[in-house]
Protein backbone atom coordinates (compact mmCIF):
# COMPACT_ATOMS: atom_id res chain seq x y z
CA UNK A 1 0.00 0.00 0.00
CA UNK A 2 1.64 3.33 -0.81
CA UNK A 3 0.17 6.84 0.45
CA UNK A 4 1.51 9.78 0.27
CA UNK A 5 2.21 9.72 4.06
CA UNK A 6 3.57 6.18 3.97
CA UNK A 7 4.06 3.44 2.41
CA UNK A 8 3.59 -0.32 3.70
CA UNK A 9 5.74 -3.25 2.82
CA UNK A 10 5.95 -6.92 3.94
CA UNK A 11 4.06 -9.96 4.91
CA UNK A 12 0.56 -9.92 5.00
CA UNK A 13 -0.52 -8.75 9.12
CA UNK A 14 -1.24 -12.57 9.79
CA UNK A 15 2.38 -13.57 9.80
CA UNK A 16 4.37 -11.00 11.08
CA UNK A 17 6.51 -11.23 13.77
CA UNK A 18 8.05 -8.21 13.18
CA UNK A 19 6.75 -4.47 12.82
CA UNK A 20 9.68 -2.23 11.30
CA UNK A 21 9.28 1.62 10.78
CA UNK A 22 11.49 3.81 8.64
CA UNK A 23 10.80 7.80 9.79
CA UNK A 24 13.24 8.87 7.57
CA UNK A 25 13.20 6.58 4.21
CA UNK A 26 12.03 9.29 1.71
CA UNK A 27 13.53 12.82 0.46
CA UNK A 28 10.38 13.18 -1.58
CA UNK A 29 8.97 16.64 -1.10
CA UNK A 30 5.05 16.16 -1.57
CA UNK A 31 3.05 18.31 -3.91
CA UNK A 32 1.75 21.05 -3.01
CA UNK A 33 5.04 21.94 -1.77
CA UNK A 34 8.46 22.33 -4.44
CA UNK A 35 11.71 22.06 -4.32
CA UNK A 36 14.15 24.17 -6.08
CA UNK A 37 17.17 23.35 -8.32
CA UNK A 38 19.23 24.88 -4.87
CA UNK A 39 17.54 22.20 -2.70
CA UNK A 40 17.67 19.19 -4.44
CA UNK A 41 21.37 18.41 -3.13
CA UNK A 42 20.20 18.85 0.15
CA UNK A 43 17.46 16.56 -0.31
CA UNK A 44 19.94 13.49 -1.08
CA UNK A 45 21.90 14.15 2.14
CA UNK A 46 21.24 12.74 5.45
CA UNK A 47 19.91 16.03 6.05
CA UNK A 48 17.02 15.28 3.86
CA UNK A 49 16.97 10.91 4.38
CA UNK A 50 18.49 8.28 6.27
CA UNK A 51 20.76 7.21 3.12
CA UNK A 52 20.57 3.29 2.54
CA UNK A 53 17.90 2.43 4.98
CA UNK A 54 14.78 1.65 2.71
CA UNK A 55 16.59 -0.56 1.11
CA UNK A 56 17.84 -2.83 4.18
CA UNK A 57 14.36 -2.80 5.33
CA UNK A 58 13.16 -3.68 1.43
CA UNK A 59 15.69 -6.64 2.13
CA UNK A 60 14.65 -7.39 5.93
CA UNK A 61 10.97 -7.53 4.74
CA UNK A 62 12.20 -10.53 2.11
CA UNK A 63 14.56 -12.28 4.65
CA UNK A 64 11.89 -12.33 7.93
CA UNK A 65 8.31 -12.37 8.42
CA UNK A 66 8.32 -8.50 9.00
CA UNK A 67 6.13 -5.79 7.96
CA UNK A 68 7.20 -2.59 7.31
CA UNK A 69 5.74 0.90 7.64
CA UNK A 70 8.11 3.66 5.53
CA UNK A 71 7.80 6.86 5.73
CA UNK A 72 7.18 8.68 2.11
CA UNK A 73 8.38 12.77 2.60
CA UNK A 74 11.32 14.09 3.23
CA UNK A 75 12.49 15.03 7.02
CA UNK A 76 13.11 18.46 5.42
CA UNK A 77 9.30 18.63 5.49
CA UNK A 78 8.10 17.25 8.76
CA UNK A 79 10.42 14.84 10.53
CA UNK A 80 8.89 11.98 11.34
CA UNK A 81 10.45 10.91 14.44
CA UNK A 82 9.97 13.78 16.50
CA UNK A 83 6.96 14.64 18.21
CA UNK A 84 4.46 17.73 16.48
CA UNK A 85 5.37 19.79 18.62
CA UNK A 86 8.75 20.12 18.23
CA UNK A 87 10.90 23.13 17.67
CA UNK A 88 12.96 20.84 14.59
CA UNK A 89 9.83 19.03 13.16
CA UNK A 90 10.33 21.43 10.33
CA UNK A 91 13.72 23.06 9.12
CA UNK A 92 13.77 26.00 7.47
CA UNK A 93 17.31 26.10 6.48
CA UNK A 94 20.61 23.69 6.79
CA UNK A 95 23.80 24.80 6.88
CA UNK A 96 22.94 28.04 6.21
CA UNK A 97 21.56 27.15 2.81
CA UNK A 98 17.35 28.53 2.81
CA UNK A 99 14.83 25.35 2.02
CA UNK A 100 12.57 26.90 -0.76
CA UNK A 101 9.95 24.39 -0.39
CA UNK A 102 10.09 25.97 3.60
CA UNK A 103 10.17 29.54 3.01
CA UNK A 104 6.27 30.62 3.28
CA UNK A 105 6.48 28.21 7.02
CA UNK A 106 3.48 29.55 9.28
CA UNK A 107 1.28 27.98 11.51
CA UNK A 108 -1.14 26.73 9.30
CA UNK A 109 1.40 25.37 6.79
CA UNK A 110 3.01 23.74 9.71
CA UNK A 111 -0.64 22.32 11.27
CA UNK A 112 -1.74 20.89 7.53
CA UNK A 113 1.63 19.12 6.98
CA UNK A 114 0.84 17.71 10.38
CA UNK A 115 -2.22 16.39 9.25
CA UNK A 116 -1.51 15.21 5.72
CA UNK A 117 1.89 13.46 7.04
CA UNK A 118 3.35 13.35 10.31
CA UNK A 119 -0.38 12.27 11.57
CA UNK A 120 -1.28 10.24 8.60
CA UNK A 121 2.60 8.26 9.48
CA UNK A 122 2.17 7.92 12.73
CA UNK A 123 -1.68 6.32 12.33
CA UNK A 124 -0.38 4.08 9.82
CA UNK A 125 1.91 2.59 12.30
CA UNK A 126 -1.00 2.51 15.21
CA UNK A 127 -2.79 0.32 12.76
CA UNK A 128 -0.50 -1.89 11.40
CA UNK A 129 0.12 -2.75 15.33
CA UNK A 130 -3.10 -3.30 15.70
CA UNK A 131 -3.97 -5.55 12.84
CA UNK A 132 -0.81 -7.68 14.02
CA UNK A 133 -1.94 -8.23 17.44
CA UNK A 134 -5.29 -8.71 16.38
CA UNK A 135 -4.14 -11.74 13.74
CA UNK A 136 -2.04 -13.12 16.81
CA UNK A 137 -4.58 -13.80 19.47
CA UNK A 138 -3.61 -16.88 21.26
CA UNK A 139 -0.26 -16.54 20.22
CA UNK A 140 1.82 -15.89 23.13
CA UNK A 141 4.91 -15.28 21.27
CA UNK A 142 5.65 -11.43 21.30
CA UNK A 143 5.84 -8.57 19.19
CA UNK A 144 8.72 -6.37 18.16
CA UNK A 145 8.49 -2.86 17.13
CA UNK A 146 11.52 -2.15 15.38
CA UNK A 147 12.48 1.69 14.32
CA UNK A 148 14.99 1.65 10.98
CA UNK A 149 17.41 4.81 11.08
CA UNK A 150 21.35 5.22 9.84
CA UNK A 151 23.54 7.98 10.76
CA UNK A 152 26.84 10.02 9.18
CA UNK A 153 30.26 8.29 9.20
CA UNK A 154 31.34 11.46 10.67
CA UNK A 155 29.85 14.00 12.71
CA UNK A 156 30.99 17.63 12.63
CA UNK A 157 35.21 16.31 12.03
CA UNK A 158 34.79 13.45 14.73
CA UNK A 159 34.58 10.06 13.17
CA UNK A 160 31.75 7.75 14.67
CA UNK A 161 33.36 4.71 15.01
CA UNK A 162 30.16 2.35 15.71
CA UNK A 163 28.80 0.76 12.50
CA UNK A 164 25.62 -0.22 14.26
CA UNK A 165 23.78 1.64 17.52
CA UNK A 166 21.15 -0.56 19.32
CA UNK A 167 18.79 2.51 20.98
CA UNK A 168 16.58 1.80 23.68
CA UNK A 169 15.14 2.78 26.92
CA UNK A 170 12.36 0.58 28.34
CA UNK A 171 14.52 -2.44 26.74
CA UNK A 172 17.65 -2.52 28.02
CA UNK A 173 18.08 -6.74 28.12
CA UNK A 174 16.37 -6.79 24.98
CA UNK A 175 18.94 -4.24 23.45
CA UNK A 176 21.56 -5.91 24.99
CA UNK A 177 21.62 -9.24 23.24
CA UNK A 178 20.73 -7.33 20.12
CA UNK A 179 23.83 -5.72 20.29
CA UNK A 180 26.08 -8.81 20.95
CA UNK A 181 24.14 -10.53 18.52
CA UNK A 182 24.87 -7.54 16.09
CA UNK A 183 28.93 -7.91 17.31
CA UNK A 184 28.58 -11.47 16.80
CA UNK A 185 27.87 -10.91 12.45
CA UNK A 186 30.92 -8.39 12.72
CA UNK A 187 29.71 -5.14 13.48
CA UNK A 188 31.48 -2.53 15.91
CA UNK A 189 28.44 -2.34 18.32
CA UNK A 190 27.52 0.62 20.73
CA UNK A 191 24.41 0.71 23.19
CA UNK A 192 22.63 3.87 22.95
CA UNK A 193 24.49 6.13 20.67
CA UNK A 194 25.25 7.74 18.42
CA UNK A 195 22.08 8.98 20.43
CA UNK A 196 20.38 7.69 23.14
CA UNK A 197 16.99 6.37 23.78
CA UNK A 198 17.08 7.39 27.03
CA UNK A 199 17.32 10.95 25.82
CA UNK A 200 13.94 11.13 24.10
CA UNK A 201 15.33 10.54 20.26
CA UNK A 202 13.75 7.44 19.50
CA UNK A 203 10.29 9.14 19.59
CA UNK A 204 8.24 6.93 17.01
CA UNK A 205 9.78 3.58 18.34
CA UNK A 206 9.10 5.24 21.90
CA UNK A 207 5.53 6.09 21.38
CA UNK A 208 4.04 3.29 19.68
CA UNK A 209 5.79 1.03 21.31
CA UNK A 210 4.47 2.25 24.44
CA UNK A 211 0.77 2.85 23.19
CA UNK A 212 0.67 -0.95 22.43
CA UNK A 213 2.53 -2.14 25.18
CA UNK A 214 4.73 -4.00 22.44
CA UNK A 215 8.55 -4.71 23.04
CA UNK A 216 10.58 -1.63 20.91
CA UNK A 217 13.91 -0.50 20.03
CA UNK A 218 15.51 1.58 17.52
CA UNK A 219 18.25 0.66 15.20
CA UNK A 220 20.74 2.81 14.05
CA UNK A 221 23.19 1.61 10.87
CA UNK A 222 26.15 3.65 9.74
CA UNK A 223 25.62 5.02 6.49
CA UNK A 224 28.65 4.43 4.66
CA UNK A 225 27.90 0.67 5.04
CA UNK A 226 24.87 0.57 3.38
CA UNK A 227 25.41 3.30 0.74
CA UNK A 228 25.26 0.63 -2.22
CA UNK A 229 21.75 -1.32 -2.59
CA UNK A 230 24.43 -4.78 -2.30
CA UNK A 231 25.84 -3.09 0.93
CA UNK A 232 22.69 -2.76 1.80
CA UNK A 233 21.60 -5.81 1.24
CA UNK A 234 24.70 -7.27 2.81
CA UNK A 235 23.98 -5.55 6.05
CA UNK A 236 20.16 -6.71 6.00
CA UNK A 237 21.06 -10.58 5.76
CA UNK A 238 23.68 -10.02 8.52
CA UNK A 239 21.12 -7.82 10.75
CA UNK A 240 18.38 -10.46 10.14
CA UNK A 241 20.53 -12.84 11.72
CA UNK A 242 20.87 -10.77 14.42
CA UNK A 243 18.20 -10.02 14.99
CA UNK A 244 17.19 -13.95 15.02
CA UNK A 245 18.88 -14.52 18.67
CA UNK A 246 16.01 -12.52 20.06
CA UNK A 247 13.96 -14.30 21.97
CA UNK A 248 10.82 -13.65 19.89
CA UNK A 249 12.37 -14.54 17.02
CA UNK A 250 14.96 -17.69 17.84
CA UNK A 251 12.84 -20.31 15.89
CA UNK A 252 13.74 -17.80 12.49
CA UNK A 253 17.15 -18.78 10.58
CA UNK A 254 18.46 -17.14 8.16
CA UNK A 255 20.86 -18.12 5.54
Amino acid sequence: MTHSAFEILGVPPARARLLLTAEHASCAVPQPLRADTADLPWLQTHWGWDIGIRDVVVALCALLPARAVLAGFSRLVADANRPPEHPDLIRTEVEGHALRFNAELDDAERARRIATLHAPYHAAIDAELAAVRAHRDGDASPLLLLSMHSFTPVFGVDPRWMEVGVLYDDHEPLAETLADACAAQGFRTARNEPYSGRAGLIYAAQRHGRAHDVAHLELELRQDRIGTEAQASAVAHAIARALCALPMLSDLRVA
